[in-house]
């Protein structure tokens, strides 16, 4: 046709493409090494994520368990401090009866001794408890 053979022209159309195909998958390899360093990356990341993970959930557990205990605790120190406050309720209950009986006894203590007859003191005990304590203030005096 041109002076070219076929065969030459078609050899140099499939040595472009070839070229072609090759720059190709040049550029297609650097994709996949990129890609490649990706998932090694991903692949890290993924590790990370998955030991972050173990260790919420370890943590998660833990909470829970001081949860229960923090609880536990607190419902029998709570028991504890509704039993004491029963027994200072009774305590308290004992003592105001205890006082009202005391003020009804001193009550009628008082209204004994204003009731009593005051007797007159004897003359002669009276002359008698005098002697006794000149007898005793003179044996000091000795």
């Amino acid at each position: 046709m041109f002076g070219l053979p076929l065969g030459l022209f078609v050899e140099g159309a499939v040595a472009i493409l070839l070229a072609l195909t090759i720059g190709y998958c040049v550029l297609l390899n650097r994709s996949l090494k990129r890609l490649h360093q990706d998932k090694d990356a991903m692949r890290q990341m993924v590790a990370d994520l998955v030991g972050a993970t173990n260790l919420a959930n370890t943590a998660i557990k833990e909470l829970k368990s001081s949860a229960v205990e923090a609880d536990l605790a607190l419902t029998a120190r709570l028991e504890e401090a509704e039993r004491f406050g029963i027994e200072l309720a009774n305590h308290v209950t004992a003592g105001t009866v205890l006082m009202e009986r005391i003020a009804k006894i001193t009550s009628v203590a008082r209204h004994s001794q204003a009731i009593e007859p005051v007797e007159p003191p004897n003359k002669v005990q009276s002359a008698l408890a005098q002697l006794s304590e000149r007898v005793r203030s003179r044996g000091a005096a000795a």
